[in-house]
């Protein structure tokens, strides 16, 4: 059966030094490794901003050296995830949603927010998180890494509001949900045999395009490759669109 929703396949980030001579080319310049890696794949995970803020001018610089059907997901800032730990977030989020974010336009893809792995369920304070989230075009995208999180309670609240519950793969070190909660499935591949670090073999990269179809049959699909530490992020997701074309 054919797909109906949008399948798009990037990499978490694309400043790393291990990339440099391997898949970008050697000598190419800085500034310029966002617009190689947009020639080659159609979406990107923002990482920058989970770190600090960033500018309405990096945004805008972002979606000027990327091609119009691009698509540039954002990760949530951490003070609202791993400083606040969601509590009393609405002044974090004004600031974060104003540094640019929305500069991005039609090329904003969802907005990831990856919670703390010592944070334990806490159905209050999070109820109070979405509640404060803008509503559409804008989509958001739970990550969660405490084992408390995984449960029914979670999947009915995130499926009323439309919030995606993040498919990662993390070596077995967090949980790692399927439900389906939203219009649309967000994955992140952090490796599955060592965190952020080791390649997919093409037995798990068959396994993966699998599950992408068979998401794709209803709804849009993001995947993107975190295993970035060795320089195996690009080169997977790649391979993914490959098996998936």
């Amino acid at each position: 059966m054919d797909h109906v929703g949008e399948i798009r396949v990037g990499t978490s980030g694309w400043h790393f030094p291990e990339w440099r001579g391997d898949f970008y080319p050697r000598g190419l310049q800085q500034r310029l490794e966002l617009g190689f890696l947009a020639e080659r794949l159609d979406t990107v995970e923002v990482n920058g901003s989970f770190y600090g803020l960033r500018r309405p001018t990096d945004y805008k610089s972002w979606f000027e050296r990327t091609p119009d059907d691009f698509v540039l997901s954002v990760k949530g800032h951490r003070e609202v995830t791993h400083a606040k730990r969601l509590a009393d977030v609405g002044e974090d989020l004004a600031r974060f949603y104003d540094s640019g974010v929305l500069e991005l336009g039609h090329k904003l893809g969802p907005v990831l927010w990856q919670l703390p792995p010592g944070l334990p369920w806490r159905p209050g304070r999070l109820a109070a998180f979405l509640d404060l989230l803008p509503g559409p075009p804008v989509r958001h995208v739970l990550e969660i890494r405490h084992p408390t999180w995984d449960n029914p309670e979670l999947v009915e609240m995130l499926t009323e509001r439309g919030v995606a519950l993040c498919a990662a793969e993390s070596a077995g070190r967090f949980p790692e949900p399927r439900e389906v909660t939203a219009d649309f499935v967000y994955a992140r591949l952090h490796g599955d045999q060592e965190l952020y670090a080791s390649a997919y073999s093409d037995a798990a990269l068959d396994r993966w395009a699998e599950r992408v179809r068979e998401w794709a049959r209803t709804r849009d699909v993001y995947v993107y490759f975190d295993n970035t530490m060795r320089g195996a992020a690009p080169h997977n997701a790649l391979a993914l669109i490959e098996r998936l074309r």
